[in-house]
């Protein structure tokens, strides 16, 4: 039969008191399953404390766990059966959901370095922060893969992690958020968990009816309690001694930098009592803890010969100092393997704590004052209330530790959740978000953050030019089908679904992409003329489809003026008149294309002084220099031709020295205009071509290659001049 809310909240005010109503539903039940014994408490949330009701401490039936490690799954389950029973009586109704915790005797932390570089102009967004991280912590899963020999190939998944520091091309900074930098990295420390270790726990739970609402880990859950955020600016240990190991964390500048495991604790002291005075291990167990009872000077019990000794305290602490010495040095000397020197204090909590003089050995090996290395109880937890006497000692700290972590993610235990489509389940040591869910699997980061091109350099013009490359596109993360990002928080049942990143391209162009060669022509002399720019890569003539490679060497001649033009064929404008299309225009005049171009001489050029009368004068020795370069020996059988920068090379006009001939259409055609150099245009004047009857544009070729009216001839070259009517 179903009770009503009332009778439940009657039920439980009767073991909380007359003046605390609350529902079923609110109890926190937390079960510590340690080496020796089991420990449960139960209770609620009260003004933002943990408020226990009730406690149980129930030894193990034999040895059924090793080490923190269940061996045997039934006789652990009849531990916790009887605790359950033992807490529903004292609370009226029945118990079906638990807190737990898993021990740190399998937790193996690893820290990792992680750079890359990075575009100096780009800002650093969280992505890529997430990213990084990410790739942190894989690096360190793959070091802790490695180590694993044959025989142990456990499947370990990250349970959590933190990050140490962040760097900027090489230095510590707070964070990467915002800034710029050519390279970033990142030290993370991450902490792995077989999941064998939590299938056994589940099993156990499943056997007594039990439904795990949250698990967390047992290093964790006592440094929450003890050791609060705004106490781990301090460098400090917690060392949490159970029966089987000693779990150890550490912190520092606000954050737990590492955890550790030492597989000795107080049954290694039990273990010298049991070969020294041939008891069975309960009984060395019994005069291991009666050591702590100040009211006697010995202690009393019976050998495995039924012999009945009493035995002085002092004779037992002598017979366990070796071992006391032994477990100390061991954990002083993880805390200096993790911490790299001695911690400012180190608090120690569990019942294995409570062994006189192991406090004063892990100082000493420390080289820290005793005061320093202290046993801490139940009253250092300031987030929880309770007046009961039992657990008040450092053995209450894991079991409080975990019902106050319960409190903190209530419902949260393993996460199931789908990523593209298939079913993950998250470990709840913290709030999740989607990077936690991209650790578990493996996410390959570079799938995250899409990489810029490469950029392309070349010369153009003798200047140096760099295309950037596209750039990558992050990956599109949503949760629920809603726009996501690496921090957006998970709850159970989410379904998160990536798009990977895709790298930009890298930069291309083509010639013609970066010079406009959109053909253009004008008529000269009834000649219609090509004036589109001729480009050249590394020399060679290319047309506008040639691709630009890494390093190329571009080069192009432009005619944009009919300036540009008149010098192409030699003229110096500053002596003709420019006239397009009949009319009349400055030599900066832009050609368009299709106009009809004409340079007429003007007759208001003034040449200077006549070549004779300078020879004459009474200033020829101001010109001798000059005339020197143009053969002034000869100088009145001579013709002297000008050109836009003074006097050409002087030349005997009987002389033909400087003709060149040439095949124009498979015909010899000699070409004689007394030039030292002929371009194609000179052609025309030493062949018959009919320009009068337009039949399209000129085609010209030159050595069986495309040619231009202002490239230059040689003497045997081939020439070829057709209509095109295309």
């Amino acid at each position: 039969m179903v009770q009503s809310n009332k009778n439940k909240s009657t039920q439980v005010k009767k073991a909380a008191g007359a003046n605390t109503k609350f529902n079923k539903d609110d109890v926190i039940f937390a079960l510590d399953i340690g080496t020796r014994t089991v420990v449960g408490v139960a209770g609620v949330e009260e003004d933002k404390k943990f408020k226990v009701l009730a406690a149980e401490v129930v030894e193990h039936k034999n040895r059924a766990m090793l080490n923190g490690q269940i061996h045997d799954i039934s006789l652990v389950a009849n531990a916790v059966t009887e605790i359950k029973e033992r807490l529903e009586t004292k609370l009226g109704f029945k118990l079906d959901k638990v807190a737990i915790a898993a021990a740190g005797r399998v937790l193996k932390t690893y820290s990792a370095n992680i750079d890359k570089d990075m575009d100096p102009n780009s800002e650093i967004t969280r992505e890529v922060i997430s990213s990084l991280e990410l790739e942190g912590i894989q690096l360190a899963q793959s070091r802790l893969e490695s180590e694993q020999d044959g025989s142990d190939k456990s499947v370990f998944y990250c349970v959590g992690y933190s990050v140490i520091s962040y760097y900027i091309n090489g230095y510590v900074i707070s964070t990467l958020l915002g800034h710029k930098a050519g390279n970033i990295g990142v030290e993370v420390l991450a902490t792995f968990l077989p999941h064998v270790v939590i299938d056994s726990l589940y099993t156990v739970m499943n056997r007594v009816g039990l439904e795990v609402v949250n698990l967390t880990l047992e290093p964790i859950a006592a440094i929450n309690v003890c050791i609060p955020p705004d106490l781990r600016l301090l460098n400090l240990a917690l060392v949490d001694i159970g029966a089987g190991t000693s779990d150890i964390a550490i912190t520092k500048d606000g954050a737990v930098i590492a955890y550790a495991m030492v597989p000795k604790a107080g049954d290694e002291i039990t273990e010298k009592i049991v070969h020294h005075y041939l008891v069975d291990f309960s009984t060395a167990e019994k005069i291991k803890v009666s050591l702590n009872n100040t009211a006697e000077d010995t202690v009393a019990f019976t050998d495995v010969l039924k012999m009945k000794r009493i035995v002085q305290k002092e004779e037992i602490l002598g017979v366990i100092r070796e071992s006391v010495e032994k477990l100390g040095e061991t954990i002083a000397d993880k805390i200096l393997e993790y911490n790299q020197k001695a911690p400012n204090a180190v608090f120690c909590v569990g019942g294995g704590s409570q062994i006189e003089g192991l406090t004063e050995v892990i100082a000493d090996k420390l080289g820290l004052p005793a005061d320093r290395v202290v046993v801490r109880g139940r009253d250092i937890i300031q987030s929880v209330k309770f007046s009961g006497k039992k657990l008040a000692g450092p053995e209450a700290i894991t079991p409080m530790g975990i019902a106050v972590n319960s409190m903190i993610y209530k419902d949260y235990d393993f996460l199931s959740v789908t990523l593209n489509g298939k079913k993950i389940r998250l470990f709840n040591s913290k709030k999740l978000n989607v990077a936690d869910a991209l650790i578990l699997v493996g996410y390959d980061p570079s799938k995250l953050i899409g990489r810029s091109g490469k950029s392309l350099t070349f010369e153009l013009n003798g200047e140096r030019r760099t295309a950037k490359g596209e750039f990558g596109r992050a990956a599109v993360i949503t949760v629920n089908g809603q726009q996501a990002s690496m921090e957006t928080p998970l709850k159970p049942g989410d379904s998160i679904d990536i798009v990977p990143a895709e790298d930009g391209r890298p930069a291309a162009l083509t010639v013609g992409e970066i010079i406009d060669l959109s053909e253009k022509k004008i008529t000269y002399n009834k000649i219609i003329i090509d004036i589109t720019p001729k480009v050249t890569v590394n020399g060679d003539i290319v047309e506008a489809e040639r691709p630009i490679s890494n390093g190329d060497k571009v080069n192009f001649t432009a005619i944009t003026t009919a300036a540009d033009f008149a010098r192409s064929i030699d003229f110096d404008i500053n002596q003709y008149k420019v006239v397009v299309n009949g009319e009349e225009v400055s030599g900066d005049y832009i050609l368009k294309g299709g106009e009809e171009l004409e340079l007429i001489e003007d007759s208001t050029y003034t040449h200077g002084p006549d070549l004779e009368d300078l020879y004459d004068s009474d200033e020829s020795e101001y010109f001798e220099p000059f005339l020197d370069g143009c053969n002034q020996r000869n100088i009145k059988g001579q013709e002297i031709v000008l050109d836009g920068s003074g006097f050409d090379t002087a030349r005997n006009a009987d002389e033909d020295s400087s003709s060149i001939s040439v095949s124009v259409n498979g015909k010899d055609v000699v070409i004689n205009g007394n030039k030292n150099e002929y371009m194609f245009i000179d052609v025309f004047s030493s062949i018959d071509f009919d320009m009068t009857e337009v039949k399209g544009s000129v085609a010209l070729k030159l050595n069986g290659k495309r040619a231009a009216f202002t490239d230059q001839i040689t003497n045997g070259d081939v020439i070829e001049i057709t209509w095109d009517n295309n």
